[in-house]
């Protein structure tokens, strides 16, 4: 829609006219700068020593009543959000809460009073004083000295408006974090969420790990990398993106029967509410277990990382809510689409027959895709949105599932493989995996004719990952959990972008 009056420039002309603001600003401030410096003050020091918090002394002092003073001598720091009487009440937040600082010729000297007229909404300070209870109810620190911390040369948004502009939000998310709660209480749920993982691993004999950023053969999923080379050993190398094949050469050597790692990766794909480019996933793989081991491993960890968040395992998205409690339900994908659409892919015999199927409910799909892939297309296109309560997608095709072991009900189209489902996205994703190096060889040999006909998402045949299991590699049980997504989940986050600190942007201009 053009607005009457709108032109093409004149978004162009805002923004100039914003830039003059800022600078305008910015002046003032440097003027208080060089007058702070002019009154001997260091606006920038190397340290300052606090003995408080915000919510601890609310907390403590929870009971002391409105006009009460007390003789405790506190020092406390944070960044001013408010100003009200030419710095008689400021309005000082910590990471923890708010606190109000009281300005007053009774208590700060003749240098005092005039550091405080030179702050600013946005500085740092250090204060130290008497804490007190203000007759209106107010927890107050009268302050005995101020320090200045870090002088703040640009001016926060406006505190009615805030911080709306959502690329900004993005872009800046130092900005963000100052002016919005609720972005740093979703982080801090990130951390929570994964420190839970941890432990709950650690307290299961899980031995953590690291493998390689940096990888010759791209491989361990189906996806795209990103390439760079290294110019000492004049060699291409790609970018994570999965640690599974490092992983499981781990447990081929022996050097624990339970590995984790939790790694950040990296997929050459397109932007969208649910991808980023790099992501962080948790791995795991347990010798002597399979499968259906992992889907309990999955519902503790879910519900473990529920309640480091939300106290609960019922949480709320997108107006929806969704019950944790595990178990969860297990339903097949075959047997799922035939429940949706009435197709029988287990009755289909042949990938002409399973590719006419699917063009059948409108989908575009390759000609020389495979069986599976056709059940894959069904399956994505007619029941993923519908899973909203969590549930166990089970025995997946073979086709798209190379790394994992054919299922034991003797079926060759299928393997031992899940995907958990919850608000229509795939959250989740185990297998029983593959340790026969002469089926494993065979599976990659089939990836490579897939890439051969332009599949780039194909995996490769990775040599040396084959000579390991051909060393022996014990029946072994592997999960990989999205982290980002699990977190959007649990806080109620529509996108991705909103999870991560510094998202993937498209640059400016």
């Amino acid at each position: 829609m053009v607005w009457p009056g709108w032109s093409a420039g004149m978004a162009d002309e805002f923004e100039v006219q914003d830039e003059k603001k800022d600078n305008q600003f910015r002046q003032a401030r440097l003027e208080k700068l060089d007058a702070l410096k002019a009154l001997g003050v260091e606006p920038y020091p190397h340290r300052f020593a606090r003995n408080a918090m915000a919510a601890e002394l609310e907390q403590k002092h929870a009971g002391l009543a409105p006009g009460e003073l007390t003789e405790e001598r506190v020092t406390i720091a944070g960044r001013i959000r408010a100003n009200r009487n030419s710095g008689m009440f400021i309005d000082l937040h910590d990471a923890s809460g708010k606190i109000q600082i009281f300005s007053h010729k009774d208590f700060l000297d003749e240098q005092g009073l005039a550091v405080v007229k030179l702050l600013d909404l946005g500085d740092q300070i250090g204060v130290e004083g008497i804490i007190r209870r203000t007759p209106r109810g107010e927890l107050t620190v009268n302050a005995a000295k101020v320090t200045v911390l870090a002088k703040a040369l640009l001016p926060l948004p406006e505190k009615f408006h805030g911080l709306t502009d959502v690329e900004t939000r993005y872009r800046q998310r130092y900005l963000d974090l100052i002016m919005n709660p609720e972005s740093r209480d979703r982080l801090r749920k990130r951390s929570k969420i994964i420190a839970a993982i941890r432990k709950f691993l650690n307290e299961q004999n899980y031995l953590e790990v690291e493998t390689p950023m940096l990888h010759s053969i791209a491989g361990g999923a189906s996806a795209k990398p990103f390439i760079t080379h290294h110019n000492a050993l004049d060699i291409q190398l790609h970018l994570r993106i999965a640690p599974e094949l490092h992983l499981k050469r781990l447990i081929a050597g022996g050097l624990a029967d339970k590995v984790f790692e939790i790694n950040r990766c990296f997929r050459n794909e397109g932007l969208s509410p649910r991808h980023n480019p790099e992501f962080t996933s948790i791995e795991l793989y347990e010798a002597f277990a399979d499968y259906q081991d992992m889907i309990y491993l999955a519902e503790a960890l879910v519900s473990i990382a529920a309640i480091a968040a939300v106290g609960e395992t019922r949480v709320q998205f997108g107006g929806n809510t969704i019950d944790l409690t595990p178990p969860w339900p297990r339903k097949s994908m075959a047997g799922l689409v035939l429940e949706k659409t009435g197709i029988d892919f287990l009755a289909i015999k042949t990938a002409p027959e399973a590719l006419a199927a699917a063009r059948s409910r409108g989908i575009e799909i390759a000609p020389d895709a495979l069986w599976g892939h056709a059940l894959e297309a069904v399956f994505a296109h007619e029941v993923e949105a519908e899973l909203i309560q969590p549930v166990h997608i089970i025995d997946f095709p073979r086709d798209i599932s190379p790394l994992a072991k054919s299922h034991r009900n003797g079926d060759p189209r299928l393997v031992e493989r899940f995907e958990t489902y919850m608000n229509g996205w795939e959250i989740a994703n185990a297998f029983s995996e593959l340790t026969n190096p002469l089926d494993q060889r065979d599976r990659f040999e089939a990836q490579m004719r897939e890439r051969e006909r332009g599949d780039e998402e194909a995996q490769m045949l990775d040599e040396d990952f084959v000579t390991a299991l051909e060393y022996g590699m014990p029946p072994t049980g592997g999960l990989g959990i999205g982290i980002d997504r699990l977190v959007m989940i649990l806080t109620d986050s529509p996108t991705i972008r909103d999870v991560i600190a510094f998202p993937t942007m498209r640059p400016k201009g």
